[in-house]
């Protein structure tokens, strides 16, 4: 019963470990699958210790699991390291919240300090994912509070509303100058991506803002154990949803940014977890900030659920990634803002461009 039980537990590792390479539009609930990985590396681990001590020969299955899974923990958590004061190209990625107004207008919660804070960051860059814009109040002018008055050039791309009005959308904040921008798509709800080509020094890099498909849950109703209980079955049914919507996005995303004549750094509200079908195919040509200079397990969200991860920043590997910050200070929203400070060999080449070079 043992053999039988751990050869089982091997086999099923194996299998979840694998999932992460086939695209929900195939499997719709791969992606929910895939979230039990953390737990069956645990348990893998309990099963390696129960057997080492019983001097049992068949310990070598689950650390055999273990070590074919490794990778997963390192997305899941990483050990501190000695952040390098090293200056360079700071990059601040914040899901607002719409800074804590409704689409409306109307105050949700007070949360007058996000503003504050933003304009005080030093950040070269800021990606805003829930931009909310009101020109014809001042302090709900946001592009003129963190654009115009600091200096910095912006991009914002409106999802929804006009430019005169109450409006939201994406936005780049850029302390350098933007030479070219757009939209790489949106859902015309409060969802897409966008880019902006921006000009440091000699070098040019190319930014893109991603807001993927949102789980559509209420809030209220992940603010307390009873109301995830309550209405699980919506909740699985989004997220089904949820998963197969974001793998269409990721197609698109991922030939915008095939066909990028630069370095890529991509920033954002992701919208899923480090074992999806999304992390993992972007993992494939990029690098995670996180798993290069984080530590801890970097969780983003800032509600009941917070022990979820879905806020990143990927970025084409010429780039050095020199910090990576997980500010959890700064509680304004449901999210938690992330930043990252990279360097490079000048000048700046795509790989492509390097291997075509060699």
């Amino acid at each position: 019963m043992i053999r039988f039980i751990t050869v089982l537990l091997f086999l099923v590792s194996l299998a979840l470990f694998y999932s992460v390479y086939i695209s929900p539009e195939f499997f719709p609930y791969v992606g929910l699958i895939t979230l039990t990985i953390p737990l069956l590396l645990l348990i893998n681990g309990l099963f390696f210790i129960l057997l080492l001590l019983a001097r049992r020969k068949l310990a070598i299955v689950p650390l055999l699991a273990i070590i074919i899974g490794w990778k997963f923990i390192g997305i899941t958590y990483q050990f501190p390291k000695k952040a390098d004061d090293q200056e360079g190209l700071s990059v601040l990625s914040y899901n607002v919240a719409l800074f804590a107004y409704d689409k409306n207008g109307d105050w949700r919660e007070n949360n007058k300090n996000v503003i504050k804070w933003l304009q005080e960051n030093p950040s070269d860059i800021k990606c805003f994912q829930e931009f909310y814009q009101d020109p014809t109040t001042p302090s709900r002018n946001t592009t003129k509070l963190l654009g115009n008055e600091l200096g910095y050039e912006y991009s914002y791309q409106i999802i929804e509303g006009k430019p005169r009005s109450r409006s939201y959308g994406m936005a780049i904040f850029s302390r350098y100058p933007i030479i070219n921008e757009g939209k790489v798509f949106d859902t015309q709800r409060n969802n897409g991506v966008i880019f902006a080509d921006i000009k440091v020094d000699k070098d040019t890099i190319r930014i893109y803002n991603a807001h993927l498909e949102s789980m559509s849950i209420e809030s209220e109703n992940l603010n307390n154990l009873d109301g995830i209980k309550e209405n699980y079955r919506q909740t699985l049914r989004k997220l089904k949803r949820g998963q197969v919507t974001r793998a269409s996005q990721l197609g698109i995303l991922e030939e915008h940014m095939r066909n990028s004549p630069y370095v890529n750094i991509l920033v954002g509200d992701f919208n899923d977890m480090p074992y999806s079908y999304t992390y993992f195919n972007l993992r494939k040509n990029m690098k995670n900030a996180f798993e290069e200079a984080g530590s801890g397990f970097g969780f983003t969200y800032n509600k009941v659920l917070f022990f979820l991860r879905i806020d990143n920043i990927f970025y084409d590997e010429p780039l050095i990634i020199q910090q990576f910050k997980t500010h959890k200070e700064v509680d304004y929203s449901d999210h938690y803002p992330i930043s990252a400070v990279f360097t490079w060999v000048k000048p700046l080449m795509k790989p492509q461009e390097i291997n075509s070079e060699d």
